[in-house]
């Protein structure tokens, strides 16, 4: 008997620890990561029982009423979470940030974009006296390798090769393999063909093409666009920035995109005398540079606020961007999933658009859209990076908090430089 009742008691107490660590408010709490960002002048709700009380070491910053969290100046504070006010079991690191408003883009820009060095994109063969090489792979280059320099003098054009290899001398050049930097020799070799000497590799410095913009800072001069890395159309590589430049363009046409097929807008670049801007950095979140002849009108809508990443949410949102010409347009979507991230990536919530005009025009997200800022209760809350291919009215976005990390940071060393 008595054993019958302390295992009932056991089963009783094990279901309601389950019961409890699975309840709506545990898993809330759990939830909260143990360090996260405000704005100024935000407040929070932390939606606890009241057994949980909350205190900061730091009453400048925030303020704390009953479950209610308030910031109140830009600063560092760490809340303590404590059960029935005295035992601590969490403390959370809180940074408070200023209130940060961009210029939200839409804009249909140009690209051109010159790499540091020159891509080796590709390898071809030489006739020998006994077999066909190609004496750049011989010597140990690699598709996606940057060739730097040949014989101590800088390489940042393709034509400036030219004048190196039609020689029977060796060739000292310096490479770039990721983040390795290392020397080898290259013979060039004879082609009775061609009646020259040819060193076996395909090269190329440059790519164009077009995009969005998604943001201007008017405090950095600093803008963010793509919201995706520009990449070599052979070898997959991304393009590392040598120097590069942003163009106004004007959208003449529309490839409707279709399941399996993506779409794409078809533009015309404005002339060198038109120049927007610099590009400073090509990386996983789209390219950055500063705007520095950008008409006045250019930016027709007031600066907005940015929403955090741990701030967005599924519903409703809207998208701006060019369809026809240069004309900027607000598109209705839907954020459908919302992925927690504590570092950058391309996808950061999944988005569907639902707005029948951008669907009869394009049939969802297309090739070139890539960039477009998305709002959402009047914030910022991240740009357009891919489409789903199988269903183009789908794709992903990124956050916007991550975009605009890369073009402070991008910013500090340009201005350092």
């Amino acid at each position: 008997m008595y054993k019958n009742i302390k295992k009932g008691f056991g089963l009783l107490l094990v279901m309601a620890i389950i019961a409890v660590t699975f309840s709506t408010p545990v898993q809330n709490f759990h939830s909260i990561p143990v360090q996260f960002k405000m704005f100024e002048g935000q407040s929070t709700d932390l939606n606890f029982y009241s057994v949980i009380e909350t205190h900061t070491n730091n009453q400048e910053v925030l303020a704390v009423s009953g479950t209610e969290l308030k910031t109140i100046k830009t600063g560092v504070s760490e809340l303590t979470f404590k059960l029935f006010g005295v035992l601590p079991i969490k403390k959370v690191h809180v940074q408070v940030l200023p209130e940060t408003k961009l210029y939200p883009g839409g804009h249909s820009i140009g690209v051109k974009l010159k790499s540091e060095g020159v891509m080796v994109v590709g390898f071809y063969l030489i006739d020998g006296e006994d077999k066909k090489v190609s004496p750049g792979e011989q010597a140990n280059i690699k598709v996606g390798d940057y060739i730097l320099s040949i014989n101590g003098e800088k390489v940042n054009d393709v034509s400036i090769i030219s004048k190196f290899i039609d020689t029977d001398k060796p060739l000292e050049m310096e490479v770039r393999r990721n983040d390795r930097t290392f020397k080898t020799v290259v013979e060039p070799m004879y082609d009775a063909k061609a009646k020259n000497h040819r060193i076996g590799l395909y090269i190329r410095d440059s790519a164009a093409g077009v995009g969005t913009l998604t943001f201007f800072d008017p405090r950095t001069k600093m803008y963010g666009a793509l919201g995706h890395v520009i990449t070599d159309m052979d070898t997959g590589q991304p393009i590392e920035v040598g120097s590069g430049e942003i163009f106004p363009s004007k959208v003449t046409s529309i490839d409707k995109g279709q399941k399996g097929k993506p779409g794409e807008k078809r533009c015309v670049m404005g002339n060198d005398d038109e120049r927007l801007g610099n590009i400073i950095s090509n990386n996983s979140l789209g390219i950055y540079g500063k705007l520095t002849d950008v008409p006045k009108d250019y930016f027709a809508q007031e600066p907005l606020p940015i929403a955090l990443a741990h701030d967005v949410k599924t519903g409703p949102a809207k998208i701006y961007t060019v369809v026809n010409g240069d004309k900027i347009e607000q598109y209705d979507i839907e954020v459908v999933n919302v992925i927690p991230q504590r570092f950058s990536s391309t996808k950061g919530m999944v988005i569907r658009v639902t707005d029948e005009r951008l669907l009869n025009q394009t049939g969802g997200i297309i090739q070139g859209m890539s960039g477009s800022p998305i709002i959402q209760d009047g914030k910022i809350i991240g740009a357009v990076t891919h489409v789903f291919v199988n269903d183009p009215t789908m794709g992903y976005g990124c956050y916007i908090e991550w975009m605009l990390k890369e073009a402070n940071d991008n910013a500090k060393v340009f201005d350092a430089a």
